[in-house]
């Protein structure tokens, strides 16, 4: 779009393909020595080195892209803004050859579902102690469903939720960043959740904090 500024084009690239579970490049104009250029910001998705698809797409196509560079999951670039059309074209060609359609369907590898004992910050601590985490050693991912005491909307675009263990009385918070709320108008009795552990640091107080990756509803029964 010509009103992006290159400063928020990671940032989409990174949205968009987190909700589609497609390689996104987002582009916005950059003026360089007097002419206008696109700047490119480009994420990915598992199996699809995006650094290497740029590699061979220069190389098969002199004059492209003027100049790239990146990794596995994230790489930037800069292109004439007349090469948009056949860039578009060349990459989605090369994508389709990479790809196979299991490829694009956003599966989560969960590493099980956690008892209500591991609800905890020494749990917690633990985890985040056998890090750094990152490509290739990812951090554990549990699941499970709880029962949703609370809901509501952040910003109009996150869901902040209360929730119990089936298991336990304790009460612990998730925040879902970026979720689809177009259930989330209803009441919602049960959630079904994939989630990272975290702990939450708010004026000095501690607690355990479910990241949510993925979320939905079990049990919908009356208007919010």
């Amino acid at each position: 779009d010509p009103n992006w500024h290159q400063g928020v084009i990671g940032i989409l690239a990174g949205r968009i393909k987190e909700r589609f579970h497609r390689p996104v490049i987002a582009f916005a104009p950059v003026v360089e020595n007097g002419v206008t250029l696109l700047k490119g910001s480009a994420r990915s998705i598992a199996g699809v080195h995006i650094r290497d698809v740029l590699d061979t797409m220069a190389a098969t196509h002199p004059g492209l892209i003027s100049r790239f560079g990146g990794h596995a999951m994230a790489a930037g670039l800069v292109l004439p803004q007349a090469n948009l059309p056949l860039f578009r074209q060349i990459f989605q060609d090369t994508i389709a050859k990479l790809v196979q359609p299991d490829d694009l369907g956003a599966i989560l590898l969960s590493d099980g579902e956690l008892p209500a004992e591991c609800f905890s910050e020494v749990f917690a601590e633990l985890i985040q102690q056998a890090g750094p985490w990152g490509q290739g050693f990812p951090e554990p991912l549990f699941h499970g469903e709880f029962l949703c005491l609370d809901q509501r909307i952040l910003k109009e675009k996150h869901l902040k939720l209360s929730l119990s263990h089936p298991d336990s009385n304790r009460v612990v918070d998730a925040i879902a960043f970026n979720a689809d709320l177009t259930v989330w108008s209803k009441q919602v009795e049960r959630v079904r959740l994939a989630y990272r552990l975290d702990i939450n640091e708010f004026r000095g107080v501690r607690s355990v904090q479910l990241m949510v990756s993925f979320i939905e509803p079990v049990e919908v029964t009356s208007a919010a």
